[in-house]
């Protein structure tokens, strides 16, 4: 009994819905954006979305922050109204924290069509007006004819020399997915923008993967090793589905032919991952990844994509070479996550839940707070 005991007190779990589909004139709540600041607030997007709640819908962006570390919640609120840019959703949220001067860097596309940048000063509060970076990406179409850009989704990556890193994907737009009058989103490539002067300027990275080396890459997450490369984790609908590596020295160029990780499966959806902590004296490396990690699909139709449940969250020890450890944090309908860690080593998973549940839609999003103890069954708190 006192063994038990034990183990109760050192391990947590807690899930708490922070979005819930059909309320404040949204249809849904999807693309969960999840970032603890410099200074510890933690800060959770969602993409709002009207009509039926597709990709190509009128899609604002709304924001929740927590100074408790995410056990309780400021009001939402909207934080960039479609209505303002006209005609086409505003998607792909992307933040990261800035450990030069605590500023918040934000990124994100309209219609997309067009890349934006803005910055927070005071922790998500309030960002500072909107600047059109377009014409940065605009310098692809000299090796991709791209119709359709996206940054991210997830949080993006500032490397320990100060250089801010956005993946993102392009599309020519020539598939026919979306019906009618949409521009496709395959096939398409992976690349990257990036900033060495803090937000001030942005420049684009080389391609990282082609349509014709894996079917369909797209959404890209992306983590620092402990040597100071880069390893990118990318989405593809490649037959063998498993989930795509790629590395760089410095982040930006000399990417790496990209190879599959045997053992990070590929359902075809929106990853996340962040590193736990940095090895050091008497002190192991970890990083953390999620995804739904499934490949059983309910209906044929959805094909290449798997069904979306199921989320694990992985341990490496080893600078990603291998996982050895993996939970299940949802075992129900899951999607897209996002990852961050506070500074007490608490792990936050922001993701995507709920399911259609006959003609309604209960589709939201959900913060789950738990710790190192949880995932490793009591085998490993963080101290070592």
């Amino acid at each position: 009994m006192l063994g038990l005991q034990f183990l109760l007190k050192i391990t947590m779990l807690e899930k708490t819905l922070i979005y819930t589909a059909n309320t404040d004139s949204y249809h849904l709540y999807r693309i969960p954006g999840l970032l603890v600041t410099p200074r510890g607030v933690v800060l959770a997007t969602a993409e709002a979305r009207r009509g039926r709640g597709g990709d190509w819908d009128a899609n604002d962006v709304v924001m929740r922050r927590s100074l408790d570390g995410g056990i309780t919640w400021e009001p939402s609120r909207l934080v960039i109204g479609q209505q303002q840019y006209g005609e086409g959703p505003i998607s792909n949220f992307v933040m990261i924290g800035d450990r030069h001067d605590a500023a918040v860097h934000a990124l994100y596309c309209h219609n997309y069509a067009r890349v934006f940048y803005m910055r927070s000063d005071c922790d998500g509060t309030s960002f500072s007006a909107s600047v059109d970076i377009t014409a940065t990406v605009e310098a692809f179409r000299r090796h991709y004819p791209w119709r359709v850009i996206a940054t991210g989704p997830d949080h993006g990556l500032q490397l320990r020399n100060g250089r801010l890193i956005v993946p993102l994907w392009m599309s020519d737009g020539t598939g026919t997915e979306f019906g009618p009058g949409k521009l496709g989103h395959r096939p398409s490539v992976v690349s990257l923008i990036y900033s060495d002067d803090h937000g001030q300027t942005w420049r684009c990275g080389d391609i990282v993967v082609r349509n014709e080396q894996r079917r369909n890459p797209s959404e890209t997450i992306a983590v620092e090793l402990a040597d100071g490369r880069v390893l990118f984790n990318i989405r593809s609908e490649a037959g063998e589905h498993q989930r795509l590596i790629s590395i760089s020295p410095d982040g930006v160029s000399n990417w790496s032919t990209p190879q599959f990780d045997d053992a990070l499966l590929e359902p075809v959806c929106m990853a996340s991952i962040i590193r736990y902590n940095w090895p050091g004296p008497n002190r192991r490396s970890r990083v953390l990844f999620a995804n739904p990690d499934t490949l059983e699909r309910t209906f044929a139709n959805w094909a290449p994509s798997c069904d979306r449940k199921r989320l694990a969250v992985k341990l490496s020890y080893d600078e990603c070479r291998t996982w050895p450890v993996s939970k299940i944090l949802e075992p129900g309908s899951a999607g897209y996550s996002d990852l961050a860690v506070l500074p007490d080593g608490t792990i936050l998973c922001f993701y995507e839940s709920g399911t259609l549940a006959g003609t309604r839609d209960e589709r939201g999003l959900t913060l789950a707070r738990f710790d190192l103890a949880w995932m490793t069954d009591g085998r490993d708190s963080g101290q070592d």
